[in-house]
């Protein structure tokens, strides 16, 4: 096998704090059916919305250097925070494609708006950082952004109450306030919360178009594959292992997080000691 055919067979390197990443997972296994994965959850150091750019910076890198030792040939910083906080450091950093969540779900919600107010929920990381508004911002100087953190999601997702009375009454107290403000367009700015999208979509109202930045990053991948001639040609034959886990701690949870969100049922997922990268 050539150098070049055996880049185009390697996989996609995906991360994430935990199991949102999942989402983004998910959204690759659909759009790009001939790629392989290897999937990183932080799921010892999750969550990541509340801690330092200097330590989710520091994750980053670490996880970016277990990926690169399973040979993969993109990366994909499927986490909000991470790509807010790390990507612009881990770009410079590596020699391979690297893509956040960020860029395309903001591009799509530019596109989407007709009224040019956009909301943003994301983790608080997130909202502080700005990334949001500063993209939305250089690319439409005209559009309102507003933000909301929306810490309880995370722990509710996680906890599998997606569609629960609890999940619905603290939805209606975070939205009241971009329901009033006459957003026309929300992001859902952290990759656990396309699990309660029909939750968010109920309170929201059909007036208001939901971005899913985990679809939107899937087609941003396809295209720079594609541009970077990196893209798989063929479906892995039969007994390749198309999709490979990898956690921090707590498989079992995850495992069993995965197999309620991917039709593609998970095997396994392998501890590794994150700290020794």
């Amino acid at each position: 096998m050539s150098g070049q055919e055996e880049l185009h067979n390697s996989p996609i390197g995906v991360f994430d704090s935990g199991v949102g990443g999942l989402t983004v997972a998910r959204e690759i296994m659909r759009q790009l059916p001939n790629e392989r994965i290897v999937y990183f959850g932080d799921t010892a150091r999750v969550p990541y919305g509340n801690k330092s750019k200097e330590t989710v910076t520091k994750f980053s890198r670490q996880i970016v250097r277990f990926l690169q030792t399973q040979q993969v040939k993109a990366i994909v910083v499927a986490c909000n925070t991470a790509s807010a906080y790390a990507l612009d450091e881990l770009e410079k950093e590596v020699d391979i494609p690297i893509i956040g969540v960020v860029k395309p779900g903001a591009k799509a919600a530019i596109d989407a708006t007709k009224n040019g107010k956009i909301g943003v929920v994301a983790t608080e990381a997130t909202i502080n950082s700005g990334i949001y508004n500063r993209y939305i911002q250089e690319n439409d100087p005209n559009a309102q952004v507003l933000g909301k953190a929306c810490p309880l999601f995370v722990p509710l997702v996680e906890e599998g109450l997606w569609e629960d009375p609890v999940t619905d009454e603290i939805a209606r107290r975070y939205l009241t306030e971009l329901i009033d403000v006459g957003i026309d367009t929300l992001i859902l700015g952290c990759t656990h919360y396309p699990m309660i999208r029909s939750t968010v979509g109920k309170i929201m109202g059909d007036q208001v178009t939901l971005v899913n930045p985990a679809y939107e990053t899937a087609r941003e991948l396809k295209e720079l594959l594609r541009e970077k001639g990196l893209e798989s040609e063929h479906r892995p034959g039969l007994g390749t292992e198309l999709y490979r886990f990898f956690v921090s701690d707590a498989a079992d949870k995850f495992q069993k997080f995965a197999n309620s969100i991917l039709t593609y049922g998970i095997l396994s997922a392998k501890v590794i000691n994150i700290e020794e990268y």
